[in-house]
């Protein structure tokens, strides 16, 4: 079958394309963006549609010739989520039926609780979930709540709580019951449901083999890392508000994503029935432990496929780097620096493809910190997301608080700054043959400010360029030089 897959440059999308391919389907991508599928490992494998679902007329040209269409996009973390999921699915819904679609298939969250006021990210998954059965194409909704696998939101948010507070107090809702998921059962569901006769036209619930509290999710994460038993103490006084933003600065999670996912955890998460497995024989779902353990194997091998924070803001696929400054119609401020390099460009290369992450960006790591910590009291995703993978980066990744928008290897790495600034900014990081088989490290920062506030901030961080940049230029070529 010819599947349609949306967010494929997400979490659950980008592991899925591949994974229909060696189910033997073709598979086309839908993004804003086709550059950030180009370097993917499958992306010779897949077509590409460029198209936005918030932009009904980009759809036809899509959603031709289509089986199954998959439905993977959310917009969490951005304030209107619920507007723009809402207009993405009678897009999809109103093209797919267009297109003589035969299967829609869409991965949601738990079912709102009957009696209790839902929060936003159930009561739009749940309106997402309406508006798609609601199409005329038969359409499957499979109904998960945390998802265990490396990379995901929830497991980093349980991850990171658990790992680095081994007493900590916790709001009430540790003690409700969730049926966790490894990602492996999702994605087989997920394959599965697309080969379901015409008159399956219903949600699922989808678990695994355990029903835990969250307090128990975090003491038996800790005894699979090895780590002692935490100490949990639930009080009454923290507000799933003040949850979230605790969340948003112990883990890599930002507040504007930590808030709907800890506001739906208030509610139990169980699957009231199991009819799917009827219908798709296959293994048993894994339990928590051991979704755990495959989960932390993959993170200290370096096999992340995909993480959380893959899928960009809505707007990145419409801001490259300017190439004439002059485009913006006014100030345009830039930082260069240009360092002779004894060593061969392959070696810099490394070094600059490496930045970030664990490895830091080589230059007064207090400066650094300090302003990712400012970015995440402002909301913004700080310097916590880290990278997918130590030594290779693809365009589209996250990388601390930066966004890869463009690589040449050997060459060139653009990141786009996806921190609370006002403004646009850019770092540009070169490696160049120099003379005598050395190597000459370009690097260059550009800010495009908005209004009076940009120029403003321009100015106060001025005095650190000096120290930050040119520390940073320093000991990349020093670096580079060493190793």
């Amino acid at each position: 079958m010819l599947c349609l897959v949306t967010g494929a440059t997400g979490y659950i999308g980008g592991r899925l394309a591949p994974r229909l391919l060696d189910a033997g389907h073709q598979v086309r991508c839908l993004s804003r963006s086709a550059g950030r599928l180009r370097d993917v490992p499958w992306a010779d494998r897949v077509g590409v549609a460029e198209a936005d679902l918030n932009d009904p007329d980009s759809l036809a040209a899509a959603f031709e010739g289509v089986d199954v269409a998959y439905f993977l996009v959310h917009s969490l973390g951005r304030r209107d989520f619920e507007r723009l999921d809402r207009e993405a699915a009678h897009n999809f819904a109103t093209a797919a039926r267009a297109a003589g679609v035969r299967r829609i298939v869409y991965l949601g969250g738990p079912e709102p609780p009957s009696g209790k006021r839902p929060s936003a990210h159930l009561r739009s998954r749940a309106e997402v979930a309406r508006i798609l059965m609601d199409s005329g194409v038969p359409t499957v909704v499979l109904r998960a709540a945390v998802i265990i696998g490396s990379g995901s939101a929830s497991f980093e948010m349980l991850r990171h709580l658990t790992e680095r507070l081994p007493a900590m107090v916790t709001p009430r809702w540790v003690e409700n019951r969730i049926q966790p998921i490894a990602v492996r059962d999702v994605l087989r569901y997920l394959i599965g449901a697309a080969t379901l006769a015409p008159e399956v036209s219903r949600g699922f619930d989808i678990g695994g083999a355990d029903v835990l509290t969250y307090r128990e999710m975090m003491q038996r994460y800790a005894r699979v890392a090895g780590l002692p038993r935490r100490v949990i103490l639930p009080v009454r006084l923290l507000s799933p508000w003040l949850s979230a933003h605790w969340v948003g600065l112990i883990t890599p999670v930002p507040n504007a994503i930590a808030r709907p996912l800890v506001a739906s955890l208030v509610h139990e998460a169980v699957a009231h029935e199991n009819d799917l497995a009827t219908l798709l024989p296959g293994p048993a779902p894994l339990g928590f432990d051991e979704a755990v353990r495959l989960a932390l194997g993959r993170i200290r091998d370096a096999e992340v496929e995909t993480r959380w924070s893959s899928a960009a803001g809505r707007d990145a696929a419409a801001e490259p780097l300017p190439s004439d400054p002059d485009w913006s119609g006014g100030s345009v401020y830039v930082d260069e620096r240009c360092r002779p390099v004894n060593a061969s460009p392959d070696r810099l290369w490394r070094v600059i493809e490496g930045v970030g992450g664990e490895n830091g960006w080589y230059s007064f790591p207090l400066a650094w910190s300090v302003r990712g910590w400012l970015d995440r009291l402002a909301g913004g995703v700080g310097l916590r997301r880290g990278r997918r993978d130590r030594h290779r980066l693809r365009v589209g990744e996250a990388l601390d608080w930066w966004r890869v928008e463009e690589i040449e290897p050997g060459s060139l790495l653009r990141l786009r700054a996806e921190m609370r600034v006002p403004g646009r900014a850019w770092l540009e990081m070169r490696a160049v043959p120099g003379p005598d088989g050395g190597s000459v490290y370009r690097q260059r920062a550009v800010f495009l400010p908005r209004g009076l506030a940009g120029h403003l901030y321009w100015a106060s961080v001025l005095p650190f360029h000096g120290i930050v940049f040119n520390g940073m230029a320093r000991n990349i070529t020093r670096t580079a030089e060493t190793r």
